[in-house]
């Protein structure tokens, strides 16, 4: 049974082998597509949103089972990498843009919009990287022991994740550096509401690849593999130095293979960058799409 979310929002679809695929649409200009990761939606872009609409086209998406789109259960949907690409690949053909776009990719977000680039570096002008991979685990690094449990299927954590939303609550305590408000609290949780909900935020984790042995390993070496392909492309860095999970080490693989990114790393910020620093971030990002005119 599906249970029902009651949001403020502008509500534009996509169909998508039967599903909807929601996105938001702000703004004219060219084209910034924001890309995120798990548990956020596209709630999480709101402030760079806001801020960018009035000069550029602001799009941020909600993959399926995320935020304001479907939530199917596995029958319907298999909540693998390659699908989420897909569904991107599909999304963008639907806009018909023209001319290139420029992706803003945070966690998740970060290795589905790195495999869609390498699939159409033709369309791609910039890129923005906010504490994300495109790359398997640098040097072998584990995942922390919390993920580690959810994605090995241990007894206690399908119904923790899915029952009583451990997942999505743990991260806002763990995923900000300062102190969230209520009111983001709520909008962060807000489609995760009933178990049926919250299987995208499971899935997310038990997909993550570890081993030639996991199945959406093979398109992340393939992203990991073909990388340098992107460093043609004009690169804005932003990290919080307070992440437990994409950490200094992950910095320190995207600065040794984009060398001529231009990298900002915030002390005051955590996982959570655009809920800890927007106004920083968004900045940045301004002045990045200036300096940086898109082909």
């Amino acid at each position: 049974m599906h249970c029902k979310v009651f949001f403020a929002n502008i509500n534009i679809t996509l169909e998508r082998n039967g599903l909807k695929y929601h996105f938001l649409d702000e703004g004219k200009g060219e084209p910034v597509i924001m890309v995120h990761g798990n548990p956020t939606w596209s709630f999480y872009f709101r402030d760079l949103i806001t801020k960018l609409s009035p000069k550029y086209r602001a799009i941020a998406v909600d993959h399926i089972g995320c935020g304001l789109s479907d939530k199917p259960d596995t029958n319907a949907y298999d909540f693998r990498l390659k699908s989420r690409v897909d569904d991107f690949e599909a999304f963008i053909d639907f806009l018909d843009l023209k001319g290139s776009i420029t992706l803003v990719l945070h966690d998740w977000g970060g290795m589905i919009g790195t495999v869609y680039a390498l699939r159409n570096i033709e369309r791609i002008g910039r890129i923005v990287i906010l504490n994300t991979s495109g790359f398997l685990p640098p040097g072998g690094k584990k995942i922390p022991w919390r993920l580690w449990i959810t994605k090995n299927i241990s007894p206690f954590a399908t119904p923790g994740v899915l029952w009583f939303n451990l997942f999505a609550r743990a991260a806002l305590y763990m995923a900000p550096f300062t102190k969230l408000s209520k009111e983001v609290k709520k909008g962060l949780l807000a489609p995760y509401n009933c178990p049926q909900n919250r299987l995208a935020t499971l899935k997310f984790v038990q997909d993550i690849p570890l081993s030639i042995k996991d199945p959406s390993y093979d398109l992340v070496k393939y992203a990991d593999e073909n990388l340098y392909k992107l460093s043609d492309f004009p690169m804005l860095i932003c990290w919080g130095e307070h992440d437990f999970v994409f950490d200094r080490t992950y910095l320190k693989e995207w600065k040794a293979r984009f060398p001529h990114a231009k990298v900002h790393e915030f002390s005051d910020a955590g996982h959570y960058i655009l809920e800890d620093i927007p106004d920083k971030v968004t900045l940045l990002v301004k002045d990045f799409l200036k300096k940086n005119p898109a082909p």
